[in-house]
């Protein structure tokens, strides 16, 4: 008997040891980890610079309340506002609170409700970030839903034009979306975005919960774009593990989550900064973001050379190590391949193979990989009865 929710349908692996990008089960068995916490570990598992700060900062104080000055939260703001658009940070727990943040701020700001989605994205479980979310499956037993909300095709200009007007307070998109498959907004779209901000005056949120903290290969992945979003939610990787997450806004903002509209008992809390701080100081390192690129480029090259003749793959896509491999059938049973060999890996709805190893992965890794992929999708299209 289990005393937990069965939320989850948990894989047959309990993992007893976890370092860089590998996992050792109870029995042993190591795995390459090409899951990451969900793209959380970016630095890999038990850093050793993340570990360090974290274990100085528990044995001074690990939490206070945000009634209290603490300095490591004017740090990691500093670092987030420094690498992007924003101005000022609210600090949370996880991606789902800084999503619910963003709405409330988007409302606050602008006193409009409507904000435009789209079909596929994914933005978290409680409320109104599954509102949010264009995925009925999500939505399935949780009616009504929060109001405001309207749904477009991504990377559909046309649709998006006819969707909005003066009553629509944002836009908010991932540029890639991530659970929806790993897809990647194209340039004609962020141009549209940015001619409807213009006209309409409207706010742009840009979720960067899983493409965020070097994950793309920049700090953040609408960088590369031609976009300045007022709103930029994180969370995941930020804490290489520990929960933590956060809104960035514009100044234009800052007035409108002054004293009492917002809060959060946990969020930003000592241990939490000592986490991100440590992670930030790594990641957004210009070199560090340069590694990042060059191998993800040697990754997408090579896959794309033993996968060219696979009768099963359709596409190869994503950007930095976001990537996800289309197939031609289910994936499960792959996932399944995968993880009896040892590499682990995450599906992005049915059809997609979804890879998001650590950043720090190596070449040597990157070649096992490459080699487990290649064994297990080159084989003969299965037919649907």
């Amino acid at each position: 008997m289990s005393y937990l929710f069965p939320t989850y349908n948990k894989w047959p692996i309990k993992v007893k040891e976890a370092f860089g990008t590998s996992l050792i089960d109870e029995h042993g068995k190591k795995y390459l980890d090409f899951v990451a916490g969900i793209a959380v570990c970016n630095l890999g598992h038990c850093h050793p610079y993340v570990n360090e700060m974290m274990i100085n900062q528990l044995n001074k104080v690990s939490h206070v309340s945000n009634l209290f000055h603490i300095d490591g939260q004017e740090e990691v703001a500093k670092a987030l506002t420094s690498n992007s658009s924003g101005d000022a940070v609210f600090f949370c727990n996880s991606g789902t609170e800084a999503n619910e943040a963003a709405i409330k701020l988007v409302r606050k700001a602008t006193g409009k409700k409507k904000i435009i989605t789209f079909y596929q994205s994914f933005h978290g479980r409680t409320m109104g970030s599954l509102s949010a979310t264009g995925q009925d499956k999500i939505h399935q037993g949780f009616a009504p839903l929060l109001d405001g909300f309207s749904y477009v095709p991504f990377n559909n200009s046309k649709a998006l034009n006819e969707a909005v007007n003066e009553d629509v307070a944002a836009i908010m998109l991932e540029v890639i979306q991530g659970e929806g498959g790993v897809h990647g907004a194209s340039a004609e779209f962020i141009e549209t975005i940015n001619q409807l901000k213009e006209k309409y005056n409207l706010l742009v949120v840009v979720d960067e919960v899983q493409t965020g903290i070097g994950r793309t290969g920049k700090a953040f992945g609408y960088q590369h774009y031609n976009l300045s979003p007022d709103i930029i939610t994180v969370a995941k990787g930020l804490g290489n593990g520990f929960p933590v997450g956060g809104l960035i806004g514009k100044a234009k903002l800052i007035e409108s989550f002054g004293p009492g509209s917002h809060g959060s008992t946990f969020g930003g809390n000592p241990l939490a900064m000592a986490a991100a701080n440590a992670t930030l100081q790594t990641i957004f390192q210009d070199s560090f973001l340069k590694d990042v690129e060059e191998k993800s480029n040697y990754f997408i090259s090579k896959l794309t050379e033993v996968l060219k003749d696979s009768e099963v793959v359709k596409e190869i896509r994503g950007k930095g190590f976001i990537l996800g491999i289309e197939c031609n059938q289910d994936v499960s049973s792959f996932i399944v391949a995968l993880r009896d060999k040892g590499l682990l890996v995450l599906n992005a709805g049915p059809n997609v193979l979804r890879l998001l190893p650590p950043l720090t992965v190596t070449y040597e890794e990157l070649d096992l990989a490459i080699s487990l992929i290649s064994n297990t999708l080159n084989v003969k299209l299965v037919e649907s009865k």
